[in-house]
């Protein structure tokens, strides 16, 4: 296995649409699907798409809602063997509505979504640190803070998603859990709620202290800054007609992870996540659009960019 996943996968209902309805007028739909989501589960679909071996560690229901679910990643060659099965319906449901002229979204997700997590003790450390990296989102925390420690003790590497976030600070568990992880790529706010710097050079030198050897702060349409102790730069946002943004980030991270696998270069692999992410918007939905290896060639390669070669490798 080169990457196993702990955290959220979910069905998405995605509904495309100029003006959202209210309560006294009702709203026309331009386009509606169904497709899986979350922020490691969309990772390892990209990352399995990309040619790495990918595992998820998670939660599901027995009802059809969880069954489509769990069928997404296992037709992208997830592995789902290490899913723990609650008795009762599938609970990490999300609508997203999607604008239609920006391709920017909004999410609601269920009431009692995340709220059976995983404890350390459904966990099989054999099966996690098989894997070269195990990537996480936060979610879970008991079960993530003790993969990330069995990581660690064997010799292998960890990532983590942190989603943007408007608050003020971090939970005293993730700052935990960080001291744990080896690659930070976090959305907006989530560095200036961590270190307290707005700008993204001082947030990401800063989180370096919090325990990562590498932070990516991702920034939707101004790309990416990546901060290590050797060196930091900016890589600019690919343009291409979005109709969707949903999972933009999480296939970010997953083709970042593979990037890592195959041992490229910082820079090489930013270019690489940021063109897979930019490919992925071309469609609804979080992972239809997620391109595979040679397509991401052909569109750096058209855009003057070379990628290392080099097989998978943890």
């Amino acid at each position: 296995m080169d990457i196993v996943g702990l955290g959220m996968a979910t069905l998405d209902a995605l509904i495309r649409l100029d003006e959202m309805p209210t309560w006294g007028r009702g709203a026309r739909v331009s386009a509606f699907g169904l497709d899986g989501g979350g922020p490691v589960g969309t990772a390892l679909v990209a990352a399995s798409r990309l040619g790495a071996a990918t595992g998820f560690v998670g939660v599901a229901g027995t009802d059809e809602i969880a069954k489509l679910k769990l069928d997404s990643l296992r037709e992208n060659g997830v592995d789902v063997s290490r899913v723990v099965v609650r008795d009762r319906p599938e609970t990490q449901v999300v609508i997203v509505y999607v604008n239609e002229t920006t391709g920017e979204r909004l999410f609601s997700g269920l009431r009692r979504f995340g709220d059976d997590p995983l404890t350390p003790d459904e966990l099989d450390r054999e099966y996690l640190t098989s894997a070269a990296w195990l990537h996480l989102d936060g979610s879970h925390p008991a079960a993530a803070l003790a993969a990330a420690q069995w990581m660690r003790e064997s010799g292998k590497r960890v990532a983590i998603d942190c989603a943007a976030t408007d608050a003020e600070s971090v939970a005293p568990g993730m700052v935990e859990l960080l001291h744990h992880v080896d690659v930070l790529i976090c959305g907006a706010g989530f560095g200036r709620a961590l270190t307290g710097h707005a700008d993204p050079w001082a947030a990401g030198a800063a989180a370096l202290g919090c325990g990562p050897s590498i932070v990516v702060q991702t920034a939707g349409a101004e790309g990416s800054y990546t901060v290590t102790a050797a060196e930091r730069f900016h890589t600019p946002a690919f343009e291409v007609e979005a109709l969707d943004t949903t999972g933009a980030g999480d296939v970010f991270h997953g083709a970042c992870l593979v990037g890592l696998l195959r041992g490229w270069p910082l820079r090489a692999i930013a270019d690489f996540a940021t063109a897979v992410a930019a490919m992925k918007c071309r469609r609804l939905g979080g992972r239809r659009g997620i391109p595979r290896f040679m397509e991401v060639e052909a569109f750096l390669s058209a855009r003057g960019i070379t990628l290392p070669g080099g097989p998978v490798r943890g």
